[in-house]
C-alpha cells in the first residue's frame, strides 16, 4: 500500500508496483474530445484563457485512459503572452508575435507580471482542476525555460534557423542574459504560483536547448534553469513538489543536468536509457522515452517497443514511461490505449521486490 501517488513515488525514486505513464501532449488535438471543445473556443488561446474550457480538456484524457497523471493544458508562452508582445496563433504555422524583441531598449521595457493578475487565468485553471481530479492523480504544472521562451521572442515565432537569437547571443551577450534573467525571475514566481494553486509536480519545458553548442548550452539555458530550481518551493503544505528538467536532443549534457538540483530529467529518443541511467540514475529519476512516431506501429510494434524501453531502464523505481516528446495530432486514440496497456502489463516484473 502506497501512500502517494505512483507518479511521485517514481520521481523521487522510492518503490512502486509499476512504472508510472502519462504523456506529453495527451490533452491534445489527437483526441476527437479535445477537437469538439477547440471548435467551440473558436481559437487556441481563448481555450488557454478560459479555466472551465482549459480544466475540460485536461481532465478528457484522464476520462478515456489510465494515466498516472494530469498536466494543466497551457501553453509555454503564456509568459511573454503576458509582457505584450502580441502573440498570435497562426493556422498551420504555430506560434508568432506581433512586437518581437529586437534590441536591448525592448528587453529593458519588458513589464513585471503578477502571475494572480495577468495570468490569473493559469492559476484559476490549476485551482479548478485540482478540485475536479480529488486527488484521484497528481496535477503536474509546467513552464518553458527561459531560453526557450527568449527564442520564440527573439525569432518572433518558430524557425528552423534560429539566426536571430543566435546573432544576439555572440553580438549582444548581455543583452541576451538580461533578457534571460527577466524571464527566470518571472518563472520562478509563476511556477510558485501554480504550486501554490495546486499544482503537485512541476516541469521546465528546454525544447530548443539542444541546438546550443557546449559551453552555450550551460552559459544561456542549463544555469537559468538552475537557478529556478533553486528558487521555487520544493515543499508545499507538507508536501514535497518533484521538479522535473527536460532538454529535447540533451545527451550531451545529461550529466551537468542531473547535478541542477532537480528530482528528475527527462528524455527524449536519441539518448538511450540504459545509458543515461549509467550516467545519471542513481542521482536522479528519469523520465521518457518513447518515440511518438511508435504510435504509427501496429500492436506488436507498440508492445515490441514498450518491452524495449522498459528493458533498457531495467529494474527498480525511478523511471516514468513518456513518450520522447509531444504525441502527434493524427495518432489513432486507440494506439494510446495499447501503449498504456503494455507499459501497465510489462513493467510490473521490474518492481517485484
Amino acid at each position: 500500500m502506497f501512500t502517494q501517488h505512483r507518479l511521485i513515488q517514481a520521481l523521487f525514486r522510492e518503490p512502486v508496483d509499476r512504472t508510472p505513464v502519462w504523456i506529453m501532449r495527451q490533452a491534445g488535438r489527437y483526441l476527437p474530445e479535445y477537437r469538439s471543445v477547440r471548435n467551440k473556443a473558436k481559437d487556441f488561446l481563448t481555450l488557454c484563457k478560459t479555466p472551465e474550457l482549459a480544466c475540460e480538456v485536461t481532465l478528457q484524457p484522464l476520462e478515456r485512459y489510465p494515466l498516472d497523471a494530469a498536466i494543466i493544458f497551457s501553453d509555454i508562452l503564456t509568459i511573454p503572452d503576458a509582457f505584450n508582445l502580441g502573440l498570435q496563433f497562426v493556422e498551420n504555422e504555430g506560434p508568432r508575435f506581433l512586437n518581437p524583441i529586437q534590441s536591448l531598449r525592448d528587453i529593458e521595457q519588458l513589464p513585471t507580471v503578477d502571475p494572480e493578475t495577468e495570468l490569473r487565468y493559469v492559476m484559476d485553471a490549476i485551482r479548478t482542476t485540482k478540485a475536479a481530479l480529488q486527488n484521484k492523480v497528481p496535477l503536474i504544472g509546467f513552464a518553458g525555460s527561459p531560453w526557450t521562451i527568449a527564442t520564440y521572442m527573439v525569432e518572433g515565432g518558430s524557425s528552423k534557423s534560429f539566426s536571430k537569437i543566435k546573432k544576439m547571443l555572440y553580438a549582444e551577450p548581455e543583452a541576451l542574459h538580461r533578457l534571460l534573467e527577466h524571464l527566470s525571475k518571472t518563472l520562478i514566481n509563476y511556477i510558485n504560483a501554480q504550486i501554490v494553486a495546486g499544482a503537485d509536480v512541476v516541469m521546465i519545458f528546454d525544447t530548443w536547448g539542444g541546438i546550443l553548442s557546449n559551453p552555450d548550452y550551460r552559459d544561456f539555458s542549463l544555469n537559468y534553469m538552475e537557478d529556478i530550481v533553486k528558487n521555487v518551493l520544493r515543499v508545499y503544505e507538507g508536501k514535497r513538489i518533484p521538479f522535473i528538467l527536460f532538454t529535447k536532443n540533451s545527451g550531451p549534457y545529461l550529466s551537468a543536468i542531473a547535478c541542477s538540483g532537480c528530482d528528475a530529467v527527462g528524455l527524449d529518443w536519441t539518448m538511450p536509457l540504459d545509458k543515461a541511467r549509467d550516467l545519471i540514475g542513481h542521482k536522479v529519476a528519469l523520465q521518457g522515452n518513447l518515440d511518438p512516431a511508435v504510435l504509427y506501429g501496429n500492436v506488436a510494434c507498440i508492445q515490441s517497443e514498450v518491452k524495449k524501453t522498459l528493458r533498457q531502464f531495467g529494474v527498480g523505481s525511478g523511471h516514468v514511461f513518456n513518450l520522447g516528446h509531444g504525441i502527434y495530432p493524427d495518432i489513432d486514440p486507440e494506439k494510446v490505449t495499447i501503449l498504456l496497456e503494455a507499459v501497465h502489463t510489462f513493467s510490473a516484473p521490474y518492481h517485484k521486490s
